[in-house]
């Protein structure tokens, strides 16, 4: 009997992109050699532009969109994987050039997934995401840079989005002292219930900066770029580190070589799409053990799966807080 179930798929017609909620089969997934039933996935921002077509996120067509998902093993012809084992995927291009998360069933190669970790459900996984997934990775790299809580004060900038909201959380149960930055005062509340000490307003973020200002910070995790991370280098201690994983405000850098050769400040860069799949089995072994799974559910919402579109709009008009996580309804 032929499986079928539920599915987003993109397509370009006559020069332009269009979504529609379908149902397939497995004959319509690409290639792989390992068959996941998906019962989660989430709503990052480059999910909101690869469905509402804002950007040139998608690279091939048709394509299911969803850049992550999480779920259980139904065929696999990976040694490593069984029917039944519970994975995640973050990354590699799904979402982009090959097909993802949104609907009931993924295939890919076995090389992608990663055996989730004792403790998670696939919810779980799912309101962590490429965001926790992300935080994680950046807060590793500040830890590898010497990072220790009690050294000073952490900031956070894009706070109460996904990335900063799961970076302020672990931040916070680790012990340091988080400084959060948002365009959003009213959710002042919600960020110091996640473990932030202080709040800023974006707005101290958005002028030209001096090349060096009053040395503060002594690490910092930016998702903004711009003249938003510009500011924060200004300001970094002597012999610190940022964590550069996003740029929400803008691709460029428009700042000096200051901060490098005379305060010696590094600059790591995040990639959460090709991380070695060792780095990203130690990321998802440390977000299982580090994040308070009670705060991760005081800043995830659930929406419902043909909503999709609806939230994609509001993830890119920024009036969503948090995580978003999507249920994926079960095959026939």
């Amino acid at each position: 009997m032929t499986t079928t179930f539920s599915a987003y798929r993109i397509d370009r017609r006559d020069g332009a992109q269009q979504l529609e909620l379908t149902r397939l089969t497995e004959a319509d997934l690409m290639e792989g050699n390992v068959t996941v039933a998906v019962e989660y996935s989430t709503l990052n921002y480059k999910d909101g532009l690869a469905l509402t077509g804002r950007s040139p996120i998608v690279r091939r067509f048709p394509l299911i969109p969803g850049i992550d998902f999480a779920g259980r093993v139904v065929e696999s012809g990976d040694p490593r994987f069984r029917p039944g084992d519970r994975v995640v995927l973050n990354g590699y291009g799904v979402g982009e050039k090959h097909s993802g998360g949104y609907a009931g069933r993924a295939r890919v190669p076995g090389d992608w997934l990663v055996a989730l970790p004792e403790g998670l459900t696939s919810r779980q996984a799912m309101a962590i995401g490429t965001a926790g997934y992300t935080a994680m990775l950046a807060v590793l790299a500040l830890e590898s840079h010497g990072l220790e809580p009690g050294a000073g004060e952490v900031l956070v900038t894009g706070a109460a989005g996904g990335v900063g909201s799961i970076a302020v959380a672990l931040l916070g149960r680790l012990g340091h002292r988080v400084t959060a930055v948002t365009g959003r005062p009213h959710e002042a509340d919600y960020l110091r219930g996640l473990g932030a000490t202080e709040i800023l307003d974006r707005a101290e973020f958005t002028q030209p900066p001096r090349p060096l200002e009053s040395e503060r910070w002594a690490a910092a995790i930016d998702v903004a770029g711009g003249l938003t991370l510009a500011n924060v280098l200004s300001r970094m201690r002597r012999a610190s580190a940022v964590a550069a994983c996003g740029l929400a405000d803008a691709m460029e850098l428009p700042t000096t070589v200051a901060p490098f050769i005379l305060r010696g400040v590094t600059l790591y860069g995040i990639d959460s799409v090709m991380a070695p799949h060792a780095l990203r089995e130690r990321a998802w072994s440390r977000l299982a053990r580090d994040l308070d799974l009670d705060r991760l559910e005081t800043m995830t919402r659930e929406v419902d799966f043909a909503q999709l579109p609806q939230a994609a709009e509001e993830i890119l008009a920024g009036r969503v807080r948090g995580r978003t996580v999507v249920r994926i309804p079960e095959a026939d």
